[in-house]
């Protein structure tokens, strides 16, 4: 009899098997939804690193077009008063270099010269500065040619006059300078 008390019965040892069965089971499915919630949480890292990338992407280029924005505001009404320092260099060159002496057209001359200098003053706290041309090589990025000359003196392709003076704002070019250019005699 102490035998059988000893013994388990065949109903308990299937109960711990079930039971034992049933926990594997639910182990089992934990581990499944940890793992899931795992992969969840680093695409959500991932998704959040990506967000922050696009977010300093898009800051930097906000800040850029802000800064261009300040930097080139005054463009549009730089080529425009362009046009009134062509005119009033235009109306000095105009001027002969005896009638400069008459007394009669001193102050004017000076205030001519005092209205370039001026100007130039304001463009160059603008940023705004005449390209380089004359007796250079043509650059088609800074250099508009409008005539080619035949030329002994000069390599072809170098500038020989400038008709019109062009001029970069900042690191832009604004107007390109209208130029004649050498070119080999025939």
């Amino acid at each position: 009899m102490t035998d059988e008390k000893n013994q388990p019965q065949d109903g308990a040892a299937d109960g711990l098997d079930a039971l034992k069965t049933d926990t594997d089971a639910m182990l089992d499915a934990v581990d499944g939804q940890i793992a899931r919630l795992a992969g969840d949480l680093e695409t959500a890292k991932q998704d959040v690193l990506y967000a922050k990338a696009e977010t300093q992407n898009v800051r930097r280029r906000l800040e850029k077009d802000i800064a261009d924005a300040r930097a080139y505001a005054a463009t549009a009404f730089a080529r425009d008063i362009l046009s009134v320092a062509d005119n009033v260099g235009r109306a000095l060159e105009a001027i002969p270099g005896d009638l400069r002496e008459d007394e009669r057209l001193k102050s004017l001359v000076a205030g001519l010269e005092a209205t370039v200098r001026e100007l130039d003053k304001v463009f160059g706290a603008h940023g705004i500065a005449k390209v380089a041309a004359h007796g250079l090589p043509l650059d088609p990025n800074q250099h508009q040619a409008m005539m080619e000359v035949p030329s002994h003196d000069a390599e072809p392709g170098t500038v020989l006059q400038v008709l019109q003076h062009g001029y970069t704002i900042k690191e832009r070019l604004l107007r390109p300078a209208m130029v004649v250019v050498a070119k080999a005699p025939e």
